[in-house]
């Protein structure tokens, strides 16, 4: 059950909060609630742990219920039911439901509404022709049977409580009887509110926001999760299949005489009301819930949820569904007049560029061609599969032709490189022009027909056989692309690069079988068939989008509103110029933490005072990795519980390991912690469980002080994943993750951006280059701190940090860029983390004892944690005072410097924990610098009382 609610009135919507709101989230509500009222984009920016997801969430709802509110007030004859509404307080602590049995004399109504008379008066006038035309007529009073109060009563109620639970029509109460006779005009105006679609990276991330939204009063709203067969398929004949996509079509069709009895029953899991009322998913629910539904009710989960689409409300998948062209198109997605909200954003200009990319190899062209040659010459629709094969054979004749043209580029790999216009000039000399290509279209869509109409008067159906479903694939994803290079008069053709490659790969061949002397095969039973590598050609040609506003192009004039959010999208500016849509709301939401919970430092050595700067050419070095890995050690050891590393890239990580494995550093980890890599690939149970071993060894700790997670940036750990509390106290991030370089894509996507960075505001080349390190690195970074009383270390191991902080610091997220510390030495650095690390437990333990003592069972105040002298006597505490002394007596005027020493002291005495805020406050604020000095003179003067 949700917890009680905080009501917030923001632009004219009432918005159940379930807690209290951050400053930053009433923020966020103001700018969404500004955009849905005037279909206007949003582009958010608020840190992660800031509570932007139940932000998003409860806003977009609570003003898609008032829409919902407003529409119940529309009736046939094009009134406003206001004119029948009664304003009763009595009758709002009833369910509309319980109203329907009670006799109007129990409900008698105080008094008409304003809007009621003045809708009297607008129909009396409106319908004046019925009447007798006399201007100077009295008005009458209109007069209200029993009958008609009773049911406006009901519908006024009925209102009220659609307005507070549910954004569907009310089914159980009498006003389902008006419904039926207003039933047309209803459904027109239902058409017009809009649904939300909720799209974010990953399915991680939709557990973690579904979640989120069952602690909200809109946690019973109707909504569904859109999937893949992958994560939702509950079939045994389908699951162990490497390819669920194409088992599941073929147990569709009954091609080998089975069918899906899953399918069969999908009716059972596709109705809203009964996924609520009948299987008792009342609150938002999970992918993994439905499918456990599908599983006990042996009714198909992917089926159903895409049936749930119909009816719901929100409509949560990953973003890549709302932005691929093809997949909104075999989903059934329409956007039109729809509320697009991007959570996770910052890679969005990527995914758009993706989506509206594709690459082809040579193998699946040449299996799209047989497959067509099949049909043609088995005589099925010819007229229709003839010029598809035509098609498929001038696409493979130019990639053959058009080897001769590469030029070398790395070891045994070659390139050409066209521009979309180029491309389109090839195609109109082997016969593809626009006109030619919309026939191709018509052809395909005849093809896919798996039924045909014969006999005298085309009153019978065949089956027809189809090609495959790889060949629809190819020619699906060719036709989109080149409906992308078509649109609109080829404006899109100067935003494509068109690149055929050839390169190298190794490949497992199996031997053949070789007779022995008699002509005979002989193998044993179990042995397998040998295999060989053998090193094979790839040929391929991809299409390259590289301006995201081309998928964006679909989305822009016909949604109702983009809102795009996330932790890291700075600079802001450049969205609106790749993505081709003007953000008229754009807000920075500041981190609802306080400055003191977190340590921001920057590392430009190790312990043995060796320059780590994470290039290329460095990385490479063992001077390197033997660093790398005794700074990753002493980490390990400083801090306690759950650690993260993050390296630029796999290749990285792999060196790493095999020389820590070599040298017996690796052993020394584990002797400290449970030591887990992130896994290149595999599956996502595999994952999911190095996750969990993760996550025990931090929660039961036994020999080993908690885990160390080694991730890579833009891999599975650094972006989505919540290590909350003791799963991440550090984390340390090795370099800084910029793309590779010498990717042929990277760099015709900068050459792009250098081209028209003057004429459409785009970034540089360079710039967008550095941009996308930086998102990855901020993303890395946010996986830390997740609420408001979390707390933990950043270290950024790179001497460019230090060296260059105007050119290094500034692409940090606002929040982490105002906290950097530089420290010239790994020792020093180390001595301030123990000293947070140590303030930061001392606070948590103090905490604990506050809310025992609170507690109706008190503990003894000797529990409670002091300061001893033996602390304040120690040796360390000492040498900070003395060193405190040395920069107030000589008139040091390096704010960060006292700031340091009084945060370390304060980890020792509590008295200067006030001095440290102050500091932190002169920092963010001019203020006279002397009252600080005087400030901090006092406090030793006091100390030093103490001491004596």
């Amino acid at each position: 059950m949700a917890a009680p609610s905080v009501e917030y009135t923001i632009g004219g919507v009432k918005i159940h909060f379930p807690c209290k709101a951050y400053p930053s989230q009433l923020a966020m509500m103001n700018s969404i609630m500004r955009g849905l009222n005037y279909g206007k984009h949003c582009l958010l920016e608020s840190p992660t742990g800031s509570g932007k997801s139940l932000a998003l969430l409860c806003s977009a709802l609570a003003w898609q219920q008032a829409q919902h509110g407003r529409s119940a007030f529309i009736v046939t004859s094009g009134k406003l039911c206001s004119e029948m509404i009664y304003s009763s307080t009595e009758a709002i602590s009833f369910h509309a439901c319980s109203v329907s049995a009670t006799s109007p004399e129990e409900f008698k109504p105080k008094r008409q509404s304003l809007a009621s008379r003045l809708s009297e008066k607008l129909n009396s006038s409106l319908n004046s022709d019925v009447e007798k035309e006399d201007d100077f007529q009295a008005e009458k009073k209109r007069i209200r049977t029993a009958a008609v109060e009773n049911k406006v009563l009901i519908l006024s109620v009925c209102f009220l409580a659609l307005s507070i639970q549910s954004p569907g029509p009310c089914s159980l109460c009498p006003c389902a009887l008006v419904k039926e006779s207003v039933k047309a005009k209803d459904n027109d105006d239902k058409k017009k509110i809009p649904k939300i679609f909720f799209g974010t990276r990953t399915h991680k991330q939709i557990t973690q926001i579904t979640h989120e939204m069952k602690r909200t009063l809109y946690s019973s709203v109707p909504m569904t999760i859109l999937s893949s067969r992958d994560h939702t398929c509950v079939n045994p004949d389908v699951a162990p299949h490497a390819n669920r996509h194409e088992r599941c079509k073929e147990l569709l069709e009954a091609k080998d005489g089975r069918s899906c009895h899953y399918y069969r029953k999908v009716h059972k899991m596709q109705d809203q009301s009964t996924l609520q009322w009948v299987h008792g998913l009342h609150q938002a629910w999970d992918i993994e819930d439905l499918v456990g539904l599908g599983k006990r009710l042996r009714s198909c989960s992917y089926f159903a949820a895409r049936e749930l689409m119909q009816g719901a409300s929100i409509v949560f998948c990953p973003y890549n569904y709302l932005l691929d062209p093809l997949i909104r198109e075999n989903m059934d997605i329409s956007l039109d007049g729809q509320i697009l909200v991007l959570d996770e954003a910052h890679n969005i200009e990527d995914c758009a560029r993706e989506s509206a990319s594709y690459t082809l190899d040579q193998n699946s062209l040449l299996m799209a061609r047989d497959d067509l040659d099949s049909m043609v010459n088995s005589n099925i629709r010819p007229s229709h599969h003839e010029p598809l094969r035509a098609f498929c054979y001038s696409i493979f004749n130019w990639m053959q032709e058009s080897q001769s043209l590469l030029s070398q580029r790395g070891f045994e790999t070659a390139c050409k490189v066209w521009t979309g216009k180029e491309v389109l000039g090839i195609f109109h000399g082997i016969g593809i022009t626009a006109g030619t290509f919309g026939m191709l279209k018509t052809h395909l869509t005849k093809v896919l027909e798996k039924e045909e109409r014969v006999g005298p008067g085309n009153e019978d159906t065949v089956l027809v056989p189809v090609i495959n479903s790889a060949t629809i694939s190819v020619l699906k994803s060719l036709f989109m692309v080149l409906d992308f290079l078509y649109k609109d008069n080829c404006k899109f053709a100067e935003d494509y690069r068109v690149a055929l490659q050839q390169s190298y790969a190794w490949t497992n061949q199996t031997q053949p079988d070789v007779p022995d002397a008699q002509g005979f095969f002989a193998r044993p039973r179990h042995r397998r068939r040998q295999t060989i590598r053998v090193k094979t050609e790839v040929l391929t040609l991809s299409f390259w989008c590289l301006n995201p506003a081309v998928a964006f192009s679909d989305l822009g004039g016909s949604v109702h509103s983009i809102v795009l959010t996330s932790g890291t999208l700075s600079p802001m500016g450049s969205f609106s110029s790749e993505l081709g849509v003007q953000f008229s709301i754009q807000l920075e939401a500041s981190h609802v933490i306080s400055k003191s919970q977190v340590w921001v430092g920057t590392v430009g050595s190790g312990p043995q005072g060796r320059k780590l700067c994470a290039t290329f050419q460095h990385a490479e070095t063992y001077a390197f990795q033997d660093e790398v890995g005794a700074l990753l050690l002493h980490i390990c050891q400083t801090v306690a519980k759950g650690v993260l590393c993050f390296l630029p890239s796999y290749k990285m990580l792999d060196k790493l390991r095999d020389r820590w494995t070599n040298t017996g550093l690796w052993e020394k980890l584990e002797e400290r912690k449970t030591v887990i890599t992130e896994p290149r690939g595999g599956g996502k149970g595999d994952f999911d469980e190095l996750l969990q071993t993760y996550y025990d060894a931090i929660r039961h700790c036994g020999e080993r002080d908690g885990a160390l997670l080694i991730a890579v940036c833009r891999g599975k750990v650094s972006e989505g994943l919540d290590f909350t509390d003791d799963n991440a106290r550090a984390v340390v991030t090795i370099g800084i993750p910029f793309p590779n370089i010498k990717d042929l894509q990277v760099e015709l996507k900068m050459r792009y951006n250098d081209q028209h960075c003057k004429t459409r505001g785009l970034l540089s080349g360079h710039r967008w280059y550095e941009i996308q390190a930086y998102r990855a690195l901020n993303q890395a970074l946010g996986r830390c701190i997740r609420h408001k009383n979390d707390w933990g270390a950043l270290i950024l191991v790179d001497d460019r940090f230090g060296n260059n902080p105007n050119k290094y610091i500034t692409g940090l997220s606002k929040w982490v860029r105002q906290l950097v510390w530089h420290h010239d030495t790994f020792s020093n650095a180390m001595q301030s983390l123990v000293a947070f690390s140590q303030f930061q437990q001392r606070a948590e333990v103090a905490q604990a004892g506050k809310q025992t003592l609170t507690s109706p069972v008190s503990s003894p105040a000797s529990q409670l944690p002091v300061t001893t002298q033996e602390q304040v006597h120690s040796p360390l505490f000492k040498k900070l005072t003395t060193k405190l002394k040395c920069l107030l007596e000589n008139k040091v005027s390096n704010i960060l410097l006292i700031s340091n020493c009084l945060h370390e002291m304060s980890c020792f005495d509590s008295k200067y924990v006030g001095l440290y805020v102050l500091i932190l406050i002169y920092n963010k604020h001019t203020c006279n610098f002397k009252c600080l000095n005087i400030q901090a003179k006092a406090a030793l003067e006091l100390q030093s009382e103490v001491s004596s």
